[in-house]
């Protein structure tokens, strides 16, 4: 399918590695020219030259912190008029009610929702003064099933999912739509540090860790970041302009809602 959205431009940030990257890879292979961002400079430069040699498209690679102000503006500036913007930042740590206290949520807050908020508001005003625009914010599907070990990002995503439920119907008579991709276990280096903290938790290996995880997903294994791409890289095609604040999970069946 022709997304027809080649040539446009598209800012990804926290996109050296992972689902991140899924996404930067998939708007590639539709012809989108990127700016891409990471905290690590080394693999964002590696991840950035792959996809000039696979794809042929224009990379513009920017190693910031995407979650500090200077991080920001230092993304922003080189982004000039994106068309298209896929917010994503790491997940704060896993723990238990009784370890966070409110440094820890207000870092969360920061990470997970008030960075993708500043982002949007940022390129929102140029997405609507040309008529079009996609927004897809990666969250979690924990939105959807709080998990327990992860109050802090529960929380942070929980907010930036209030957000988009009001900015994204207040937007897209504009033509441009803001979604919600909600992933579940991914085989990425964030599935990797969840499963070594079971592992120790429960005295097994890691690869005992994961065989139980994936032996609760009815799909019988972890995703993909290339499949996570690829959804993230319909959101924003010129087919998916009739969808508007949703939040769409990609989890292998493991969330059972019957709405």
């Amino acid at each position: 399918m022709d997304l027809g959205i080649g040539g446009k431009r598209a800012l990804v940030t926290a996109s050296s590695k992972g689902l991140g990257l899924g996404c930067a890879r998939a708007l590639a292979a539709a012809g989108v020219d990127l700016v891409m961002n990471a905290r690590g400079a080394e693999a964002l430069a590696a991840a950035a030259s792959s996809i000039r040699d696979e794809f042929g498209v224009a990379v513009t690679e920017v190693p910031a912190d995407i979650t500090t102000e200077e991080g920001r503006s230092r993304v922003l500036d080189a982004a000039g008029e994106p068309d298209i913007l896929v917010t994503n930042a790491g997940g704060p740590p896993p723990g238990t009610w009784a370890d966070w206290d409110r440094d820890d949520f207000i870092a969360a807050l920061d990470a997970n929702m008030l960075t993708p908020i500043a982002l949007m508001k940022a390129c929102l005003p140029m997405m609507m003064e040309r008529g079009w625009g996609r927004v897809v914010n990666i969250t979690s599907q924990s939105v959807k099933s709080p998990i327990p070990a992860l109050g802090l990002s529960n929380s942070a995503r929980a907010g930036l999912t209030g957000y988009v439920a009001g900015t994204a119907r207040q937007v897209a008579g504009s033509g441009v739509t803001i979604n919600n991709l909600l992933p579940g276990i991914h085989d990425t280096d964030r599935a990797s540090a969840l499963d070594t903290g079971v592992s120790k938790q429960k005295g097994i290996t890691r690869d005992e860790a994961r065989s139980e995880r994936e032996a609760s997903i009815p799909a019988g294994r972890y995703g993909t970041p290339a499949e996570f791409g690829a959804a993230c890289a319909f959101l924003c095609s010129q087919h998916a302009g009739f969808i508007v604040g949703q939040n769409i999970l990609l989890d292998g069946g493991a969330v059972n809602l019957s709405m």
